[in-house]
């Protein structure tokens, strides 16, 4: 058997930077948490090619002796824990081998300075070894830069990336503490140019729409609720987008536990879970949320880089930032997109002038427009969900202004429809176009979770005759597990051999819709989210598979009175202005734009 040795301190070092320092942005991570630790008010970074060249940070914190900067340098030394109760620590770093490690792949320069010093010191690491130490002519604070990163470590060297993807991964370390504590100021340049800069005391939401976009001050809600634990309160703050304000990719979602930013499975799984129903599933809402809960119930002692987190309740927290992510956006709910889409914009366009009856055919053919004048809706229409009765044919007429109560509908009044699947509409400073598919299906949606809102059972509509649906075994068997749950919405469905369900009752908001298509979407449903989701998410996409059944397509003819019911409940109804699946349900174009579109500004 080999010979068992004791390493070199130098190849310990080494050993523990691969744990710490896995690239420029890992360093450039542990010397700002280090300058927030210290009390910094404002902290300046600097880097160089992406933090391959230098990276330097610069703190008004509180500074260090010349026997505190040689302690900060060994191994397992810290400022960060009074006492041995290592699960309590609330700083965001406590690791002492962070400086130590960064010096033993790098060279490191220390310059700090206390407050009540009259002079500072500096101390200069090269890859392990201190090769200068003195004093130096520095403010208060502390000042570290880090050069050569893996210069003499070639193996460690060649596997980093390029000088802008380390920009990037730097930058996005910046974003995070930046937004994590809108009580300091931050400034970040890159090879001299300034990226960012923002003041101290901000207020969350402020700081987040400043560094991670000004817009969505205005397609979010802001987030503060609150929850007791046998520990104490748990909280949840922040802003989250709306969701028309979504993106394709999941890296504009900023997560904290305790001021601590962190990429955690369990907070993503949740943040999906939130806006479930609510988004395509290509698309990833913005947001940043801070959790914040007793030490006692998070330990975030489980990764190198304490970039993931372990939850005493896992469950209890998931629920709680579902719940409460949910509960905030339908605070927002009725907002829409805040424009038409610039692009969509853009294709607009004038037809040229023309004389021939032929050219005006071809603006007006292929498109069947209802008329909308108010004078020409039937008496005996049954309203917009009963039997849909055709729009008179003939001569237009000219539309009655708007009525003085008219004008404080935010939807307006129907106007006409278009392509028979978007009203038009006219409201007291634009005009309003709605998908009338998407609105109906979130409308469904909400009066189904009305209906079945705690234990009581939601109604339902008989089936003269019980409908037999077949299907395959294993999907009956899941719909089977079920029943007691669909009974509560008001499906009642019970099982009909081997391979068949029977359909006793339909919820009464879907009345009209195919058992069998249902069956067949619920079973699929259960089959893509059923063993893996809370028993609150499971039914949330039970759901939204219900009300799309339920929705009027495109493609009905809905007479005026028909459309206007449907803009007066949109107006009423929790999340009205986004579809099910995150896109808008409807947008809205000011009279200047209309304006500006025939040259009249």
């Amino acid at each position: 058997m080999p010979d068992i040795r004791r390493l070199p301190e130098s190849l310990i070092n080494r050993i523990a930077a691969g744990e710490v320092v896995e690239r420029p942005a890992s360093a450039l991570k542990e010397l700002v948490e280090n300058a927030i630790d210290s009390g910094a008010g404002k902290i300046a970074v600097k880097i160089i090619e992406g933090g391959l060249g230098s990276i330097e940070v610069t703190d008004d914190g509180c500074g260090m002796s010349p026997e505190q900067m040689s302690l900060a340098l060994e191994r397992h030394a810290t400022s960060k824990l009074p006492d041995e109760a290592i699960e309590e620590v609330a700083t965001l770093g406590f690791r002492g081998e962070a400086l130590p490690s960064i010096g033993s792949v790098a060279k490191l320069t220390i310059e700090s300075r206390p407050k009540d010093a009259d002079e500072g010191w500096r101390q200069i690491v090269d890859h392990g070894a201190i090769v200068d130490q003195g004093p130096a002519a520095v403010p208060p604070g502390t000042r570290v830069r880090v050069e050569q990163l893996f210069a003499k470590v070639p193996a460690r060297r060649k596997f980093l990336r390029t000088p802008r993807s380390e920009y990037a991964a730097c930058h996005d370390v910046i974003r995070r503490l930046a937004m994590a504590r809108p009580d300091i100021g931050f400034t970040f340049i890159h090879a001299e140019r300034r990226i960012f800069a923002v003041q101290p005391g901000q207020k969350t939401g402020e700081r987040v729409a400043q560094i991670v976009a000004r817009e969505l001050a205005d397609n979010g809600v802001t987030i503060d609720l609150e929850r007791p634990t046998d520990h104490g309160m748990i909280r949840l703050t922040g802003i989250a987008g709306l969701p028309t304000y979504n993106r394709g990719v999941a890296d504009h979602q900023y997560l904290f536990v305790n001021g601590r930013p962190v990429k955690d499975r369990l907070l993503t799984g949740a943040v999906r879970g939130a806006y479930a129903e609510m988004l395509a599933r290509d698309r990833h809402a913005v947001l940043a949320l801070f959790l914040e809960l007793p030490f006692a119930d998070v330990d975030v002692n489980v990764h190198p880089a304490k970039t993931e987190v372990r939850f005493r309740d896992a469950a209890a927290v998931r629920g709680f930032i579902v719940s409460g992510l949910r509960r905030a956006l339908s605070t927002g709910d009725k907002r829409s997109a805040q424009a038409p889409d610039a692009g969509a914009m853009a294709r607009w366009q004038s037809e040229p002038r023309t004389t021939e009856p032929a050219a005006m055919r071809s603006i007006f053919s292929g498109r069947d427009w209802a008329t909308s004048s108010p004078s020409t809706v039937s008496e005996q229409s049954r309203g917009w969900e009963g039997e849909v009765i055709a729009a008179p044919q003939g001569r237009a007429q000219e539309a009655e202004p708007l009525s003085e109560d008219a004008a404080n509908f935010p939807l307006g009044m129907a106007r006409g429809q278009v392509a028979e699947t978007y009203i038009v509409a006219e409201s007291s400073d634009g005009l309003i176009i709605v998908d009338q598919h998407a609105a109906h299906e979130r409308i469904v949606l909400e009066r189904l979770r009305a209906s079945g809102a705690g234990e009581r059972v939601a109604a339902s509509q008989a089936l003269l005759i019980p409908e037999v649906v077949e299907l395959e075994g294993t999907a009956c068997d899941r719909l089977e597990g079920e029943i007691e749950g669909f009974a509560k919405l008001g499906l009642s469905i019970e099982r009909f051999g081997p391979a068949a369900m029977l359909v006793r009752a339909i919820p009464g908001a879907l009345r009209g819709a195919d058992p069998t298509k249902l069956l067949t979407d619920l079973a699929d449903d259960l089959a893509s989210h059923g063993t893996s989701l809370l028993l609150s998410e499971k039914i949330e996409h039970v759901l939204a598979t219900m009300a799309c059944h339920g929705s009027v397509r495109a493609g009905r003819r809905l007479n005026v009175a028909e459309m206007n019911a449907l803009l007066r409940e949109m107006e009423t109804t929790p999340r009205s202005g986004q579809c099910n699946h995150g896109r808008p349900t409807w947008v809205k174009l000011s009279m200047d734009d209309v304006e500006k579109l025939f040259g009249r500004h």
